[in-house]
């Protein structure tokens, strides 16, 4: 026989085989051992010692540990005797015994049955060529039985023969193509990167594949027979037994997932996507089945996302939106004390860019940041909100502390800094606001409200005279006057026809040639001449109007878009992209407006691409994929506005239905100087490409800019290198070549 290298499973099949077939000999010799005793001669019942002695040997070797046994060579190789020396004893016992060969019909057939259920055709058709070699004789010889009968009872066992050879050959089939299945499932569990643990009821691991040794550095035989408990530190491990008992709770075959840190082989943490169904319950598998795979590379790239998100890239601090979350934690936390802002804002730093160079302005800015540090405690949030705008969030001050601070943080930045050879004098305005200790949960100041305190301070500061600062008093309120007659304006405008919409033209990177258009929503203000979105959006915003006025935005886009087509040609392929607020998004009537503005206009919904903001979408994603599936189903095109600004899940981006990502610009001002710049938007159309999704660059304002974001690979761009927002005819002009002014 050759060498087998056996699977467990065989080795299992083979125990319970060798087993029954230990019983039937035992049988069959006590049946012998029982015609011995009552029909053989007193002299001659001596043999039933050896034959008692055979029943037990039979019957104990039931009990031996066949499993791991019958994977030697030699032990099957011994196996094959004992089957061989079964037929010449019958045979024996036959001739000896004068009813003997009575038996040794059923007993022959008996021991065809369990050989073909272990060995080859070939050898079970040895035994059955023996089996009537011996029935031959005994028939003619011992029972007087005539040609004809002998032929006939030879001819039953030689289809005995045919029916046990043919059930073998069957057997080795299947169990080739078994093994052919689960070679092909390990090859391919092996070449995955992902490594499938199977973990039984008792919390010990059944099954690991190999991958396992790439992923954690473990090797296979490390893993397999150990319980989890031997192998989790204790901090994980009450984690680990949450979950399993928790997925042992849902039906056979459901899943759950999370995210989870294992260490390695090495002692480095690995961050993992663990998938594991429940087959605790089915006959066949009997444990729970864990996939695990390396999320390290996009954990990377979402700590980077997040870093972008909440850091400013120039000076290294906390940006407006860290700011704003570390404020409103402070205002809503549970006790009474105080939370102090201050508002700072240089005066006059536009004439430093204007004068030096953005360059030089950007020195300045790191020089103030430093300058700011060394005033402010550990506790303090020390921000840039912006431009030339930064924030301080302070615990606990005493009474005048905030004034004494500001008082200091004056004088500092008045001292020169040293900017292109030159000194450079400057001032600072801040304005101070704190919120009431000891206030009811009703009279808590919200972080808008302390923030927009701040802010109402420093521009008195700067009314006054700048280069100072103003605590906030409530008498400052009476701007809220200015809102409301801003809000007014906005109505009144939106009833006269005020508003009118621009359109910013976006190019393919490669060709430069226009292939859509975003509609930009400006003010014909009566007073105060064209007005762009910083001066209105926001209040609209805030008091509803920007679901009116975004509506109208979108309906016009759309006429437009389908009067270009029926004028021009070259506008059959143009696209129209329409910004949505956070407002507007959140409206339930979003939908239905979307819907009749394709309808009235008459344009295909394909050519209507609507743009959300990444934070927009992070306020409430399962909110936010319930819309975006629903507009999906009208057929428009969905973009992510201003990608990298806010906080998103790279796992949540790939359930969105989600057609563009549009980069923000603050990645694209230095991506042709600056190799992170470079690597991350790198790594965002790679992202791209890998969800299946386009990629525009925004804000592209330079050819250095525009080739380097080319050869990353981003499909479309935008940007006054291509084109400054301009008024329908100028577009229309720009579609057919025409050069414009």
């Amino acid at each position: 026989m050759r060498k087998v290298e056996m699977d467990d499973h065989t080795a299992e099949y083979w125990a319970r085989q060798l087993r029954l077939g230990a019983a039937i000999a035992a049988v069959v010799t006590g049946i012998g051992g029982l015609r011995i005793a009552m029909g053989w001669d007193p002299a001659d019942r001596w043999w039933l010692v050896p034959v008692g002695l055979a029943v037990l040997a039979q019957a104990g070797m039931y009990r031996l540990p066949w499993g791991r046994l019958v994977r030697k060579p030699q032990t099957r190789r011994w196996l094959v005797l004992w089957w061989l020396a079964e037929i010449p004893v019958m045979a024996l016992f036959g001739w000896v015994d004068a009813d003997g060969w009575m038996l040794f019909l059923p007993a022959a057939v008996l021991i065809l049955i369990s050989a073909a259920a272990l060995w080859s055709p070939r050898f079970v058709i040895g035994l059955g060529v023996m089996a009537a070699a011996g029935y031959a004789v005994l028939l003619p010889v011992r029972a007087g039985k005539g040609f004809g009968t002998t032929f006939l009872l030879i001819a039953m066992l030689g289809c005995v023969i045919g029916l046990t050879a043919t059930y073998a050959k069957s057997r080795r089939a299947l169990d080739s193509r078994r093994q052919a299945a689960e070679h092909r499932a390990e090859t391919m569990l092996a070449a995955s990167a992902d490594a499938v643990i199977a973990i039984g009821p008792d919390t010990k691991i059944k099954y690991v594949t190999d991958s396992v040794s790439q992923l954690l550095g473990f090797e296979v035989s490390a893993l397999v027979d150990h319980r989890l408990d031997q192998l989790l530190p204790d901090e994980r491990l009450d984690r680990a037994e949450s979950f399993l008992a928790e997925l042992l709770t849902l039906p056979t075959g459901q899943s759950m997932r999370a995210e989870s840190q294992l260490r390695n082989a090495a002692g480095e943490w690995v961050y993992l996507d663990v998938l594991a169904t429940n087959w605790m319950d089915d006959p066949g598998i009997e444990a729970v089945v864990v996939s695990l795979r390396d999320i390290g590379t996009r954990r990377a790239l979402e700590d980077q996302l997040h870093l972008q998100a909440f850091t400013d890239s120039l000076t290294g601090m906390p940006n407006r939106a860290l700011f704003r979350q570390r404020l409103e934690e402070a205002v809503s936390a549970p006790g009474a004390n105080p939370v102090t802002v201050l508002l700072l804002d240089l005066d006059d730093f536009k004439l430093v860019n204007d004068n030096l160079g953005h360059s030089a302005g950007d020195d300045l800015l790191s020089t103030i940041a430093l300058r700011l540090r060394r005033h402010v405690r550990p506790s303090d949030v020390l921000a840039r909100l912006g431009g030339d705008e930064f924030a301080i969030l302070m615990h606990d001050l005493e009474p005048g502390d905030a004034a004494a601070l500001a008082e200091r943080l004056v004088r500092t930045i008045r001292e020169p800094i040293r900017l292109a050879s030159r000194d450079v004098a400057c001032s600072l305005s801040i304005g101070i606001a704190t919120s009431e200790p000891g206030g009811t949960e009703a009279g808590k100041v919200s972080a808008d409200h302390l923030l927009g305190n701040a802010d109402l301070a420093m521009y008195a500061a700067k009314r006054a005279g700048r280069n100072g600062y103003a605590i906030f008093d409530p008498t400052m309120t009476m701007s809220v006057l200015e809102e409301a007659q801003l809000r007014s304006d906005l109505e009144h405008g939106l009833e006269h026809d005020e508003f009118v919409v621009l359109y910013q033209p976006v190019v393919d990177m490669q060709t430069q040639s226009v292939t859509s258009v975003e509609a930009l929503v400006r003010w014909e203000h009566p007073r105060d001449g064209l007005l762009g979105p910083y001066h209105f959006i926001a209040a609209a915003e805030a008091n509803g109007l920007i679901v009116p006025l975004g509506r109208w935005v979108l309906r016009e886009a759309c006429a437009q878009l389908a009067k270009w087509r029926a004028e021009s040609p070259a506008a059959a392929t143009l696209k129209i992209n329409v910004n949505l607020s956070a407002r507007q998004f959140q409206y339930a009537g979003l939908v239905q407006d979307v819907a009749e503005a394709l309808a009235d206009a008459g344009v295909d919904p394909a050519s209507l691409t609507l743009e959300i903001t990444e934070s927009m979408l992070m306020e409430d994603i399962e909110t936010a994929k319930r819309t975006l599936h629903a507009l999906r189903e009208l057929g428009v095109r969905l973009a992510i506005d201003d990608f990298g600004t806010g906080y998103s899940s790279l796992s949540y981006l790939k359930q969105l239905p989600v057609d563009v990502i549009k980069i923000d610009k603050t990645f694209v001002d230095d991506v042709h100087i600056d190799p992170d710049d470079v690597a991350l938007v790198d790594a965002v159309a790679g992202l791209g490409q890998a969800l299946k999704m386009q990629t525009v660059a925004e804000g592209i304002e330079t050819d250095e800019q525009w080739s380097t974001l080319r050869s990353i690979g981003i499909d479309h761009g935008q940007g006054y290198l291509f084109g400054k927002p301009a008024d329908a005819a100028q577009i229309n002009l720009l579609l057919n070549r025409v050069t414009v002014s």
